[in-house]
């Protein structure tokens, strides 16, 4: 995969759009299949890394380190490094993370009201 360059047409067109809508900025920070499940996965406490992998079934070793990388860097959730051997780490939500929790609850009570039902087939 052949990286973006920052001066880009694209790049600054995507930069615009962020700053115009904050929909948008919104949805470049947590949107996508995983970073929802991540934060949802976080808003009851801290969690491991293995414990992160078995509550979100399907994700793969590299989508959630770089999912996890993505939002510690953009401020969503803090990487815990206990000082033990074998090293222990922990991610939990920010305080910016944490203002997300009613954001989610309030798009899974729309999903739940406006997802079809699911057809039983014989």
């Amino acid at each position: 995969m052949t990286a973006i360059k920052e001066s880009s047409t694209q790049q600054q067109n995507k930069q615009i759009v962020q700053g115009a809508c904050p929909v948008t900025y919104t949805l470049e920070k947590i949107g996508g299949r995983w970073k929802p499940l991540i934060i949802y996965q976080l808003m009851d406490g801290a969690k491991r890394y293995g414990q992160l992998k078995k509550l979100i079934p399907g994700i793969t070793e590299k989508m959630l380190i770089q999912h996890l990388r993505e939002l510690e860097a953009d401020g969503m959730l803090v990487r815990d490094v206990k000082p033990v051997v074998p090293p222990h780490v922990e991610y939990s939500l920010s305080e910016t993370g944490n203002t997300l929790t009613p954001v989610l609850h309030a798009m899974a009570q729309w999903g739940l009201e406006q997802r079809p039902e699911p057809s039983i087939t014989a």
